[in-house]
């Protein structure tokens, strides 16, 4: 009992021990960690830590007592988020902090501010010192120049920028698409204006420019205004030659030109340089650099070449004293002018071709099949891209927005049903797997055809009869739906799937802009029989990019090679193929055979584009643009693509050209007449 009676005292012994050495580790580590704390460079590091933080609150504890005498915490707030607002602070981080000691109470602390800022990143060196006080505890000895160096309560911030300029886009051949140019400002001088005639003169310029008699007074009346000033009434494009020449006819008129972006082609390119606008009050509270000059991008290549076209403003942050005298260079930033870049598209060729298109609602892709290179985009109606910069008038403005045939809308970069213009991609996928062979023929079915009773009443229509037997030559040729559809059936969904998305169905198309891809379905399947045969003659939810139509057209022309279209002219470019040998040399040489078939061949739909001096192939289709196979007044897009077979040709062209509502034109002939027109 006693033994047991020591072990428990000897037990409780240690552990009253080891109680004794925990409570004195604890109270040890706690006086090492105090005494840490109040050396020179963790109060140093602590304020530091608070200031980046914005904490001024607890950074304002660690002043002196005198430093708290000549400043509040609230003014002490504000001048550091007054200086930070001046530069545009985004974050800070203070680093490399050093520590001299002065005397036994004062010690000075170095250290490193590194800035980032949306003017640019930068860093600097600064000093504080540090005080010991009654309590024995260092505190920071704040002036202004803490924040920093040689900075004073009545010195302040100036931020001079030096404007990049815009670079320019241009056409193959150097002609300016988009750039810097001159704009006529039209203005009337008071001391000009013959008083007999004023107020029939104010009343015509009122009508020439689309204003109000009323605004053009109140202009006039301005209580700035004296004999001689110049009075800015509107600016206009300098291609306004008419409406310039009727105002110079006027008493009092001065025309002055301006530098502004400029886009000379108007209306005929605007769907490829996109245009830009100043920036609207939601730009400038978005991004507090821009300024009510900054061009904002906001379509075409405009937008898409953005980053590289705007370069890079250079900026000076500089300290000034309160009489305006430079104290220092806070930090600097050489300006980056922006690129200019060269596109692929022949200005000319983009004009002639939209002057054959204009009246219409259409897209059209002419590409270098061997290169890539994109010659002329055109998409139709469009706008003049000029009025955005220049300023429009709500009733011009209404005029475009309001408009049912969508100027805006760039159809090119779109996708449409591309109709009987998919047989040619069907009927080489069906050669290429083994499907059908090119002297396999099928049974006539009429002008309509149904697999079986499953179908209910739904049948396949094609246009016309033909004698000769139903192959794939003749199929294209006469443009046979019923032969395509079940030439899809044959094919089958899981096969013609995997062959399509290989070309990039589904997948995105890489271009410069961005484009709505090719599909097969909505969901990418093929959802039943009906939907797949369908798709055979470019029906069901086939849907095709023009842009992308031009690159699989490119594979009948190349060799079997779907090359890549490009718009932008580079050193290094050489023709890029997105696929190689996408079909055997056997099964191309039919198709541009039946493809050249159906231009030179008196049945062939394509009959009629036929040209004199120069060898092509082609298909045309005029598809459906309907939701449901239940909608029977559907508008129909008319199609023509075609390539240039003749190799002694300097126009190795692939042309994808679709049209709107041709339902009532003739359908696709109507298309051929003007890919006619553009060779």
């Amino acid at each position: 009992m006693e033994k047991k009676t020591k072990i428990a005292l000897i037990t409780i012994f240690f552990i009253i021990i080891a109680i004794i050495v925990g409570v004195l580790v604890w109270y040890i580590q706690k006086w090492e960690k105090s005494k840490k704390l109040n050396t020179p460079e963790e109060i140093a590091k602590i304020y530091f830590e608070n200031i980046n933080e914005k904490k001024y609150e607890e950074a304002y504890k660690l002043l002196t007592d005198e430093s708290k005498q000549k400043i509040s915490l609230e003014d002490f707030t504000k001048a550091y988020e007054n200086y930070n607002k001046e530069i545009e602070c985004v974050a800070v981080k203070t680093d490399n902090i050093s520590c001299e000691n002065i005397d036994v109470d004062t010690s000075n602390i170095t250290y490193v501010n590194n800035i980032r800022s949306l003017y640019g990143d930068y860093k600097y060196g600064n000093n504080i010192y540090l005080k010991k006080q009654e309590d024995k505890k260092y505190y920071i000895d704040w002036n202004y120049n803490s924040i920093y160096p040689k900075y004073e309560s009545t010195d302040k911030i100036v931020v001079n920028v030096d404007n990049a300029k815009r670079g320019n886009l241009m056409d193959r051949n150097g002609i300016l698409l988009s750039g810097s140019g001159f704009i006529s400002s039209i203005g009337l001088v008071p001391g000009w204006m013959n008083e007999e005639t004023k107020t029939e003169d104010i009343k015509k310029v009122a009508e020439l420019l689309n204003m109000s008699v009323d605004s053009v007074n109140k202009k006039m009346n301005a209580s700035y205004v004296k004999e001689d000033t110049f009075v800015e009434l509107d600016t206009v494009s300098k291609n306004e030659t008419q409406l310039l020449a009727s105002l110079r006819e006027i008493d009092g008129i001065k025309i002055k030109d301006i530098e502004s972006r400029v886009y000379p082609l108007n209306e005929k390119a605007a769907h490829v340089t996109g245009y830009v606008q100043k920036a609207s009050k939601e730009d400038l509270e978005e991004n507090k650099l821009y300024n009510e000059n900054t061009l904002i991008a906001k379509a075409g290549l405009e937008k898409a070449y953005d980053e590289r076209l705007r370069g890079k403003d250079g900026y000076e942050i500089i300290l000034e004293d309160e009489k305006e005298n430079k104290k220092a260079t806070i930090f600097k930033s050489e300006k980056i002018e922006g690129e200019n870049i060269k596109l692929t598209i022949d200005a000319n060729l983009q004009s002639k071709v939209y002057d054959i298109y204009k009246g219409d609602n259409s897209a059209t892709v002419i590409m270098d099949y061997g290169t890539g290179e994109i010659l002329a985009l055109i998409s139709t109606p469009s706008y003049d891209p000029n009025k955005f910069l220049i300023g429009m008038t709500t009733q011009e403005w209404n005029n475009i927005n309001n408009n049912s045939n969508n100027p805006m809308y760039t159809r090119f970069l779109k996708r449409y049903p591309p109709g009987s213009t998919f047989k040619p991609i069907i009927g080489a996928i069906a050669l290429e797997t083994g499907s059908i062979n090119s002297y396999d023929e099928y049974e006539k079915s009429g002008l309509k055809w149904q697999k079986d009773s499953t179908w209910g009443s739904y049948y396949i229509t094609t246009l016309k009869e033909y004698n000769s037997p139903a192959n794939m030559e003749n199929a294209l040729i006469n443009s046979d739906n019923i032969f395509f559809a079940k030439l899809a059936l044959n094919i089958g969904s899981e096969k013609l799937e995997k062959k399509l998305k290989k070309l990039g169905f589904q997948s995105g198309f890489d271009f410069d802009m961005e484009t709505k891809s090719s599909q097969i379905s909505n969901d990418g399947k093929f959802a039943n029989e009906i939907q797949l045969a369908d798709s055979g003659y470019g029906q069901g939810e086939i849907l095709v990019n023009p842009i992308q139509m031009a690159a699989i057209y490119s594979i009948f022309a190349n060799n079997g090679n779907m090359i890549k279209p490009f718009i932008e002219i580079k050193q290094d470019d050489e023709p890029k193929f997105i696929l190689e040998h996408v079909y055997s040399k056997n099964v191309i040489e039919l198709m541009k055979d039946y493809l050249t078939q159906t231009i030179e061949s008196e049945e062939g739909t394509g009959h009629s584009a036929k040209m004199p001096n120069l060898k092509i192939a082609g298909k045309t289709g005029t598809a459906e643009t309907k939701s449901t196979k239940e909608e029977f007044d559907a508008k129909e897009v008319g199609w023509f693509n075609m390539f240039v077979t003749d190799e002694n040709s300097d126009k190795q062209y692939v042309v994808i050209s679709m049209i709107e509502n041709v339902e009532n034109k003739g359908g696709s002939q109507y298309v051929i007449n003007k890919v006619k027109n553009i060779f």
